[in-house]
């Protein structure tokens, strides 16, 4: 098939540092050129990939301090996009719901994954208007503010198996990777190590947004005994963080859509720590590839238990669910889905067709 992956411009592909998505982008995107199909990937033009790479930036916006309006260089890419639509078979957008009034009129295949949170009160509308743009959610319990969206599917994110190594040889730590910023909760994980009687490393970028945040609620936890802050670290860093640990913490207090770490760990063989909200128990069997609490001292027995799960079934999870490889193919069966529905008549159209065509026509 000819694709084309929309990426944001905040991060390269994949992301120098932290980001989320354009790192799910850049895995998606290798595994499809892997499985034999022309890729195109719009992205910031430090982007690294096999694919035929289009850009209207030389570097990630969020890098560069010269960048004053990024809105400009998502408007020159998405019109890049719509005046070569004509070459693909379909346009997967990363761009939340920016390209929406644009994909709306393109005679094209376009599918969304939405990325974020959902939980957002001007969403509703939003998505009310644009009740035929299929999209996909990356866990169900993405889906439940918006129930009356056109979904199409759940597709879980994915991690090439080579990326990380299983670590059998753990040292006395547990792990925080990700922000600082409230529904992280990194002062509950460091009350939870506390109360565990265990040092924690906390790998995290602190954002302007989260700046007041940080002075005022965590800056002076940073100075207890048990807490080493490294700061934020890349790819190369994180086999050796998450692996070595005895755990993840990842007591996170908010509908988390899906949480990358989650699956990192796992490829690293490391447990998971996690409180039940949003896409948790979708990602964390309790007692096989970690633990799921709902307070500080059910968290702090866990890091205790963790000790009795094997570093290689926890593998084993992560490669029968969540590699780059499986994303990949279901990502094509939805493409697939999307690009045959308008070919074969309406009386012909098998179940899933009829189903599909139900939900974007609703």
């Amino acid at each position: 098939m000819k694709i084309a992956q929309v990426s944001p411009l905040f991060e390269s592909v994949p992301p120098k540092l932290y980001g989320g998505t354009e790192r799910v982008v850049s895995y998606l995107t290798e595994a499809l050129v892997n499985q034999g199909h022309d890729v195109t990937l719009f992205a910031s033009g430090d982007s690294i990939t096999r694919a035929k790479l289009i850009s209207h930036t030389s570097e990630a916006l969020r890098l560069n301090p010269q960048v004053i309006d990024p809105l400009a260089f998502h408007t020159l890419q998405l019109q890049e996009v719509i005046e070569r639509a004509h070459e693909f078979d379909i346009i997967h957008f990363h761009t939340d719901y920016f390209h929406f009034p644009a994909s709306q009129l393109l005679q094209k295949p376009c599918v969304t994954t939405l990325h974020g949170r959902l939980d957002i009160p001007e969403l509703k509308p939003l998505y009310q208007k644009f009740n035929t743009q299929p999209v996909i959610s990356i866990s169900n319990s993405q889906r439940s503010p918006l129930p009356h969206a056109a979904w199409l599917d759940t597709v879980y994110h994915g991690l090439p198996k080579n990326l990380y190594k299983v670590t059998a040889q753990k040292e006395d730590y547990v792990a925080f990777i990700g922000r600082i910023s409230p529904e992280k909760r990194p002062d509950r994980a460091i009350e939870i190590a506390e109360k565990a009687g265990c040092k924690i490393k906390i790998a995290a970028k602190i954002d302007k947004a989260d700046a007041q945040y940080f002075n005022k609620h965590i800056k002076h936890l940073f100075q207890k005994p048990h807490v080493e802050y490294i700061g934020e670290i890349g790819e190369q860093e994180k086999n050796e963080f998450l692996g070595k640990a005895r755990a993840l913490l990842f007591p996170i207090d908010w509908p988390e859509p899906f949480g990358m770490v989650m699956i990192e760990a796992m490829a690293c063989g490391t447990p998971v720590i996690a409180y039940a909200h949003g896409s948790v128990s979708e990602i964390i069997q309790h007692g096989k590839n970690g633990f799921i609490v709902s307070s500080t001292a059910a968290a702090s027995k866990a890091i205790e238990d963790a000790a009795a799960l094997d570093p290689q079934a926890i593998r084993r999870l992560f490669e029968e669910r969540f590699s780059a490889d499986t994303m990949a193919q279901n990502y094509i069966k939805n493409y697939e889905l999307l690009k045959n529905r308008n070919r074969i008549p309406s009386g012909e159209q098998p179940s899933e067709f009829l189903s599909l065509n139900n939900k974007l026509t609703a």
